[in-house]
């Protein structure tokens, strides 16, 4: 149950279209459903303001069904099942009107009602293209809540003027979302640049002494770019709801007659770009879509070594 659904009993019952006994019956299921193998939480998005994510890996198929069937019956907001393999997705597709499947990040999303676009806007950077399964996680948790996002792939720190490149797109973001294995430098590189909240993501890119990632979440954690805020190794989906948080949170600034001011990526799709090179910036930003076809993604084209793409 959410806050919409919440208000609607009650001005139900004070109109008189419910009786005391209907609402109790409503109310009785709000804390959570026991399904026996699980007690799902349909009280969450009451508290937190987002329902109960459902994490894949380690669940039977029909028991992943089960749960997000149970929360799609109460929760407005999107549903979220992260890490969800093939043969697991094969048992959710069927259950929304409207439900998306991205095979890299492996991430669904399911709900009943398209999202309310939502103001602001995130910037995800990766520094190497093997990121993309973490970063895409990050997208698509942020793009299923209405906020548009921006993909700015393959700029890590060995070749820093791909990032410069885009400095004006990094100055456009409200949020910007870091994703970075090996040395995990592009965390402090891209926050010692710009002024609005960053969240690093820490990956388990890397060769042997990257100890699956701990390298790069140890430089993160002591980056010299105050306010960095650091998540769990290959945490895409921990980063994205982050994000959210924190543009839902902002409050908007008033003008003098009263309308609240959208806030920056909101109209990023309407500022000129600074130069030639941030000529791809309009048409990046606020479009919403993150799928497997027609991402929308700016990504360095310089190879690296035998033919990879250079971090």
């Amino acid at each position: 149950m959410d806050e919409t659904k919440l208000r609607t009993l009650l001005e139900d019952l004070a109109a008189g279209a419910r009786s005391v006994e209907e609402c109790v019956e409503a109310l009785r299921r709000l804390p959570f459903a026991d399904l026996g193998f699980a007690k799902v939480d349909l009280h969450r998005q009451l508290r937190s303001g987002a329902p109960e994510v459902v994490y894949a890996p380690g669940k039977d198929a029909s028991h992943l069904r089960a749960i997000a069937s149970r929360l799609l019956a109460e929760a407005g907001s999107p549903i979220l099942v992260t890490r969800a393999e093939p043969e697991q997705w094969a048992q959710l597709e069927d259950l929304a009107p409207e439900v998306t499947y991205d095979p890299l990040s492996r991430l669904a999303v399911l709900r009943r009602v398209a999202p309310d676009p939502a103001s602001g806007c995130v910037a995800v950077l990766s520094a190497g293209t093997s990121d993309l399964p973490v970063a895409e996680e990050a997208a698509g948790t942020v793009e299923a809540f209405g906020i548009a996002v921006v993909r700015l792939y393959d700029v890590g720190a060995a070749g820093v003027h791909r990032l410069l490149a885009h400095e004006g797109l990094l100055r456009a973001a409200d949020v910007l979302i870091v994703v970075a294995g090996m040395e995990g430098a592009l965390a402090s590189l891209a926050a010692g640049l710009i002024a609005c909240p960053v969240v690093a993501v820490p990956t388990s890119v890397g060769y042997g002494a990257s100890f699956g990632g701990l390298a790069a979440l140890l430089a993160m954690l002591n980056s010299c770019a105050a306010g960095t805020v650091v998540v769990n190794i290959d945490n895409g989906f921990g980063a994205g709801i982050h994000s959210v948080r924190i543009l839902r949170g902002r409050t908007a600034p008033v003008e003098g007659d009263g309308k609240a001011v959208a806030g920056r990526g909101a109209a990023t799709a309407a500022v000129a770009p600074e130069s030639g090179t941030d000529s791809a910036v309009a048409p990046f930003v606020g479009t919403g879509k993150g799928r497997a076809a027609g991402r929308n993604v700016v990504e360095a084209e310089e190879p690296g070594p035998g033919g990879g793409a250079a971090r």
